[in-house]
């Protein structure tokens, strides 16, 4: 009989990797399908399956043969087996100032209603909405994931998840994303994903248990590294606009949540600010950013039609404010430009009781829960410094240097040894991990700052604080931060031992 079983397995691997985990009730009730959507896309002509890449290569091509004139198919890098990674550009040749933006789907090759919106919203810009173009250049990788995308799992070939990967970049996938990323230098960047309504968690609640409510989360970075001018500007503007598209065609939304023990009772985590999520990630190259997580994993294809949509209308709406927004958000990144604030090395949630609205299974009916959140939103600084002038590496950090091209952080490199008086720092406290974390084995530290004088070889490197992605520099290069080069054990550290990293101090002239 397990025989038997496990062939049937291998036949369709896709009932194994994403099962129907909705009620029908659930579905008529709170979520019916939009059966108006046109069948225009590969997943959508389908009753099984979703777009595979030859279908994505097919209908990219078919575009780019009979739109020349808005439209480009290029290629990033390879997957890790192999597959070509495409990007669209959508533009209109003109002489007007244009916003540049940035759209990802599939990182996650479990949310594929992601790539589906955007081969849909490919179709509808070329086919219906060119105007569009006149004022936005468009860069679009519909399926950033292709591997995990086939065989629909959430995870990359080596087993990464891409969305904690920002930081450390060890997957190819995600090296070539960067590269693209910061080639387009967006103004508005968007990453497209789906969310699991039946977390694990949730069967404790209730009879037995709930599921989300919700249409779509959003998640907007409360990393407080990113300049507060374009966090409220996010908020204020592009955020509010695409709520309010959600409540113009009855969809429902909340800031998004996901579950967590802590000391043995379930607390709801809120939005985030962690560097290693392209929503954060995104924001920290001084550019408005969202990631958007619309409610479909673990669901099939069950309303695969109104995912679908409700991702266009979310990409529709962010474009259209990006063209309300054309002078005003240019401005406000050059606020975000001149920020001189201090560094936020580290910072912690606010912990309050709140009501969440849930799906009640039992009863098949809305439930107010009284939950502790967490929130990343608005978080309190723990650990805070001046920035430097400039960070130096020693030449021997050459895996570390070898990633900051590909993270858009620009550098020079010394071409004789020299002296240079700088701060260093000295570990005081140090905690290694007892298991691996995305394959590695992380590290927390804390450090005293203390003036020296110190040889570098030639071929060290001096990083200066004052280019474009300097909010990120912050977040890999300080060794406290979360998602640091040290926290993440790209850089081996121990008790007592100085780091390879140093700061060149503001108030002092350097070199010897």
């Amino acid at each position: 009989m397990r025989y038997y079983i496990f062939i049937i397995f291998l036949i369709h691997p896709f009932i194994w990797a994403q099962p129907n985990m909705q009620p029908k009730k659930v579905t008529e009730k709170f979520f019916p399908e939009y059966e108006e959507l046109d069948e225009v896309t590969p997943g959508l002509q389908k009753k099984r399956g979703y777009t595979n890449y030859d279908e994505l290569i097919s209908f990219l091509e078919h575009y780019s043969k009979n739109f020349p004139k808005n439209f480009s198919l290029e290629y990033i890098g390879k997957s890790q087996k192999g597959y070509k990674i495409p990007i669209v550009k959508l533009f209109s040749k003109n002489s007007k100032s244009k916003v540049r933006v940035w759209f990802q789907a599939g990182l996650h090759g479990n949310e594929s209603a992601s790539t589906e919106g955007m081969l849909y919203l490919i179709y509808d810009l070329l086919n219906n909405s060119p105007e569009i173009l006149d004022y936005l250049d468009i860069s679009i990788v519909p399926m950033a994931n292709i591997d995990g995308y086939l065989k629909i799992s959430r995870y990359a070939n080596n087993g990464l998840d891409l969305n904690r990967d920002n930081t450390k970049l060890m997957a190819p996938e995600t090296i070539a994303l960067k590269k693209a990323f910061n080639k387009s230098s967006p103004e508005l960047a968007v990453d497209f994903h789906e969310y699991t309504p039946f977390r694990r968690d949730y069967a404790k609640f209730g009879k037995v248990g709930i599921s989300s409510l919700y249409d779509v989360m959003f998640l907007i970075s409360g990393n407080l590294n990113i300049p507060k001018n374009l966090r409220n500007y996010s908020n204020g503007i592009f955020l509010k606009n695409a709520q309010d598209a959600m409540d113009q065609n009855g969809y429902s939304y909340r800031p998004y949540v996901s579950t967590a023990k802590i000391n043995n009772e379930i607390h709801f985590n809120q939005s985030g600010f962690s560097s290693r999520s392209n929503a954060t990630s995104f924001a920290l190259t001084n550019c408005v950013s969202a990631l958007i997580e619309v409610r479909g994993v673990r669901i099939g294809k069950d309303t695969f039609k109104r995912r679908t949509r409700i991702t266009y209308l979310i990409a529709m709406s962010y474009l259209s404010s990006a063209i309300e927004e054309k002078e005003t958000i240019k401005e406000q990144i050059q606020i975000a430009l001149k920020d001189s604030k201090d560094i936020v090395v580290k910072s912690k949630r606010n912990v309050y009781r709140d009501t969440i609205q849930t799906i009640d299974l039992y009863s098949n009916s809305i439930t107010d829960l009284s939950v502790t959140i967490r929130d990343a939103l608005n978080p309190v600084p723990t650990l805070k410094r001046k920035s430097p002038r400039a960070y130096v590496i020693m030449s021997s950090e050459k895996e570390i240097i070898d990633k900051l091209p590909a993270l858009g952080i620009i550098f020079n490199s010394t071409d004789k040894s020299r002296d240079i008086i700088v701060e260093k720092y000295s570990v005081t406290n140090y905690k290694k991990s007892n298991e691996k974390i995305e394959k590695l084995t992380t590290q927390e530290v804390s450090t005293t700052i203390s003036i020296d004088t110190i040889n570098f070889p030639a071929g060290s490197i001096v990083v200066p604080t004052n280019q474009k992605n300097v909010n990120l520099i912050y977040e890999i290069l300080e060794p406290e931060a979360p998602n640091s080069f040290v926290s993440w054990g790209v850089i081996k550290a121990n008790l007592n031992s100085t780091l390879p990293i140093y700061r060149i101090p503001n108030n002092l002239n350097n070199e010897k």
